[in-house]
């Protein structure tokens, strides 16, 4: 048995009350030992809460706060401009989900929020000598073209025509966009190491990956009784490798432990807040644990805000276990499937109007 399911076995039964905040200030040392020791408060995190936040990350308070201010101008606008990009405009989950319209959990009735998905900007990074090469690449990894629109399908972006904020709109939330790509991409050595793999394990994996970011809006209660059939968002694991999840100060999410106790996943000021999602769960044998988590509609009269980013590999990557990850105590969980196929059987089950869908 490896170090790393020896660790796995003892920590099974572990429970936590709360998430642990890892500094990520010698995530990128030239010192090895340095880089390991991040990685094992990573790994510890990954083998019991499968959440942790990180500080010293990089990523400018500045750019975080103009994003915020974005995102609220856009669900401020008048449902027109909204109507403009609905989703159901695109064959790749990208665009606008209105209200209810989103579900987790086929017992509910929708879901209080709404959102606005985006992904890596085709017509951009074909301009960029860095990303020139994306599309083509993306559209080798699958002949399946479901999954090819959900890795590199255009961006619908609300025009000047409908919402003179149209381009502040697109440039400030793009920018934020590609830091979040920068810091995933600082994430996965951490997880290589926590894996006790070669660190450079993920590299040949997320040359293209499918990275969509939300922006979320939940809408306040305002003092009215909550419905338990309408939660924010429903009790769910993600579904790819991990997310990067920024959140402003009003309360809502919470992660549920091995007691089935609701932990809340509290604001902390100039954090991120890493989960483990069931694509990495699955790659890792279930060694890394995917926990389920849930958002609860603000109870007051100010709304939440939050802007997560989904990282998942590239689309045509087997999910083979690593190999730290599988013994003859630990056999294989899971038949291997690739990545692009198995996300895209996942986000077809949670629209309730997807793409194609008239609202």
């Amino acid at each position: 048995m490896s170090g790393l399911l020896q660790k796995a076995q003892d920590l099974a039964s572990q429970d936590f009350d709360e998430i642990p905040v890892i500094d990520l200030r010698n995530a990128t040392s030239k010192e090895y030992s340095e880089r390991c020791a991040v990685a094992m408060q990573i790994q510890e995190a990954c083998l019991t809460a499968g959440f942790f936040y990180i500080k010293n990350h990089g990523v400018s308070e500045e750019i975080v706060r103009e994003t915020f201010q974005q995102a609220e101008a856009f669900f401020a606008t008048p449902l027109h401009v909204k109507k403009s990009v609905d989703m159901s405009k695109s064959t790749g989950f990208r665009g606008w989900s209105g209200l209810l319209t989103e579900n987790n959990n086929p017992q509910n009735e929708g879901e209080l929020h709404e959102g606005y998905n985006l992904g890596l900007d085709m017509s951009i990074a074909d301009s960029l000598p860095s990303l020139r090469t994306v599309r083509e690449r993306m559209k080798k990894a699958s002949s399946d073209e479901p999954l090819e629109d959900l890795a590199h399908g255009d961006n619908l972006w609300p025009t000047d025509e409908v919402w003179s904020g149209a381009q502040e709109f697109k440039e400030g939330v793009l920018g934020y966009y590609y830091e979040m790509l920068e810091l995933g991409k600082r994430i996965f050595p951490l997880l290589a190491l926590a894996l006790e793999i070669e660190e450079d394990f993920f590299e040949d994996k997320t040359r293209y990956p499918v990275a969509i970011q939300r922006l979320l809006h939940y809408t306040p209660l305002k003092g009215e009784r909550a419905n338990e059939k309408q939660p924010g968002i429903g009790e769910h694991t993600d579904w790819e490798c991990f997310t990067i999840l920024r959140q402003d100060p009003i309360a809502g999410l919470q992660i549920k432990n091995i007691a089935g106790d609701w932990i809340d996943a509290p604001y902390i000021p100039g954090t991120f807040l890493i989960n483990i999602g069931d694509q990495l769960a699955r790659w890792t044998n279930d060694v890394f644990r995917s926990t389920p988590h849930r958002v609860n509609p603000p109870l007051g009269h100010i709304a939440r805000y939050s802007i997560p980013t989904f990282w998942s590999c590239d689309l045509e990557v087997p999910l083979v276990p690593i190999k730290s990850c599988v013994s003859d105590e630990r056999p294989q969980k899971y038949e291997v499937i690739t990545a692009g196929a198995y996300g895209k059987s996942i986000m077809d089950a949670i629209y309730m109007v997807g793409p194609g869908v008239e609202a």
